[in-house]
């Protein structure tokens, strides 16, 4: 078993310098995956985000349940099927006609699935709070609309009925926002919040400013006083520049994959950004050379401040336990 180097700061000290912007060597490194199966039970999800983290030892936890966590107490269902994401495959939508956006109610985040979350967040933070920092994650309002309609019925009630999915918006901005208060109260440092509309094949920007924009700015007032939120952009070509100007610690996005690279993103962003490594080609399918080559290419991009090494999304479950030790010590200078 390969050894996992050691850092001589708490990961929350080499954090918040991160932030303040000091140049830091080894920088910040962490990577998150989905844990299936183990996704549907709060006590078997902490068990395998505490696994993977004293295994790995990161600089952060980033809590990542499936993303039907925040819907199934709406009556949507969701199937695991394998996919090496780690993520789920969702059933019929709930949302079928403009009017059903008026039946949902706002829910009650200390009940069923969110307040399963909250347990798996509570333990969380009582096994590693003050010294790792932990973030939870947040599917922004359009994302959890998607998985409630359906994309291409999503975007029809966009064009079609925007007024319905303004009113269905708005009740999912509530209820988020009662769980990010309630996730707030436990003791969080700050959220992950995914956004996944900020794509020119999927919204023009003034549609991304009215469906997307207007409600994620809500969230993350909600969370303002936190000092670790992070913000992911997926997907490919992007509105990077709407995005970057969220109020949030950190930017991801698919970096690898995408424009701007970390290199172009560094002239012109002046908060931390996170990425610098491929998911599929190098975590899975790559070599530890491939992958130590990438990290030192991605350290001097970011001229290493405000970076945390990463990759531009979720590691997949079949990512060869070596390589994820090699990017873990990767950030160490070669001696």
């Amino acid at each position: 078993m390969k050894e996992i180097l050691k850092f001589q700061d708490s990961h929350r000290d080499r954090l918040e310098n991160c932030i303040a912007g000091k140049i830091q060597s080894p920088p910040p490194v962490a990577l998150w995956r989905h844990f299936p199966v183990d996704d549907q039970s709060p006590d078997r999800l902490a068990a395998a985000i505490t696994n993977y983290q004293k295994t790995f030892d990161f600089d952060l936890i980033k809590i990542t349940p499936a993303s039907s966590f925040c819907l199934r107490d709406w009556g949507l269902n969701d199937t695991w099927s394998g996919n090496p994401e780690g993520t789920r495959d969702y059933s019929t939508p709930i949302i079928q006609q403009p009017e059903d956006w008026n039946h949902l109610k706002v829910l009650d985040p200390k009940k069923g699935f969110l307040g399963n979350q909250l347990q798996t967040l509570d333990s969380i933070i009582r096994e590693f709070t003050p010294d790792t920092p932990i973030i939870q994650t947040i599917f922004n309002p359009m994302a959890q609309a998607k998985n409630l309609a359906g994309q291409s019925g999503l975007l029809s009630m966009m064009r079609d009925n925007p007024q319905a999915l303004h009113e269905g918006l708005k009740i999912i901005t509530e209820s988020t926002i009662r769980f990010i208060e309630e996730s707030c109260s436990l003791g969080i440092d700050g959220i992950f919040l995914a956004v996944q509309h900020a794509q020119s094949s999927l919204l023009t920007v003034n549609q991304f400013d009215e469906f997307c924009a207007t409600y994620d700015l809500e969230l993350l007032k909600a969370v303002s006083s936190l000092w670790l939120n992070m913000v992911h952009i997926h997907g490919e070509e992007i509105h990077f520049d709407r995005v970057a100007r969220y109020p949030a610690q950190v930017l991801n996005w698919h970096d690898k994959h995408t424009p701007p690279n970390l290199h172009d993103a560094r002239k012109t962003l002046d908060r931390v950004i996170c990425g610098g490594l491929r998911r599929v080609e190098s975590l899975v399918l790559g070599s530890p050379e491939t992958i130590q080559s990438e990290a030192l290419e991605a350290i001097r991009d970011s001229e290493g401040k405000k970076f945390i090494l990463g990759t531009g999304c979720v590691v997949p479950i079949t990512a060869p336990y070596g390589n994820i030790v090699t990017v873990r010590n990767s950030v160490f200078p070669v001696k």
